[in-house]
Parts: C-alpha cells; sequence; structure tokens
C-alpha cells in the first residue's frame, strides 16, 4: 500500500507535474481498489464485505476521473493506450 508519494515532486519539471500528480492520484485508487477488494473476499461478514466492495465501486469512478484528467494532459498516453488495445487485439482478439 501506498503511504507515501513514490517520486519526489520537487523534481518534476514544472511542465509535467500535472501529469505525475494525476499518476499519482491514478496509483492510490488503483492500491485503494485493490485493498478494498481482497478485504472483502477475506471476511465472512456479508455486511462488511458489501460496504467494501461498494467504497471499491467508488474508488473506480476516481481512478477514472484521474485517468479521463491525466488523459487531457499527456496526448501521448492517449496514443500508446490505443497502441496497446490494438496489440492485445491482435493477440488475443
Amino acid at each position: 500500500m501506498l503511504s507515501k508519494i513514490p517520486i519526489m515532486l520537487e523534481k518534476v519539471s514544472k511542465k509535467h507535474l500535472d501529469r505525475e500528480i494525476l499518476r499519482v492520484a491514478v496509483i492510490t485508487e488503483l492500491d485503494a481498489i485493490s485493498l478494498y477488494e481482497q478485504l472483502a473476499a477475506a471476511t465472512d461478514n456479508e455486511n462488511i464485505r458489501k460496504i467494501l466492495l461498494d467504497i471499491a465501486g467508488e474508488e473506480k469512478t476516481h481512478m477514472g476521473e484521474f485517468q479521463t484528467l491525466l488523459l487531457r494532459e499527456d496526448k501521448e498516453q492517449v496514443e500508446e493506450l490505443k497502441a496497446g488495445k490494438k496489440e492485445v487485439e491482435e493477440l488475443i482478439g
């Protein structure tokens, strides 16, 4: 789990700072999703599981919000995502 930003933001150029902030935000949301889903799988308490999975779903929405902003800021990322999708489709359909 993240408890510390994995990069030194003060060393990132001003031009790329917002991109890196958004990438860190995406990472933290993915980390939270993973945590909540693992905890939900570990409990036998249906009420706890239900709440954890609901919160995990909310984190997925947050991740989508940050990803949308990132794709507005980084056009190269948009193109690389398209290339990655194409490669998967070619390999597995």
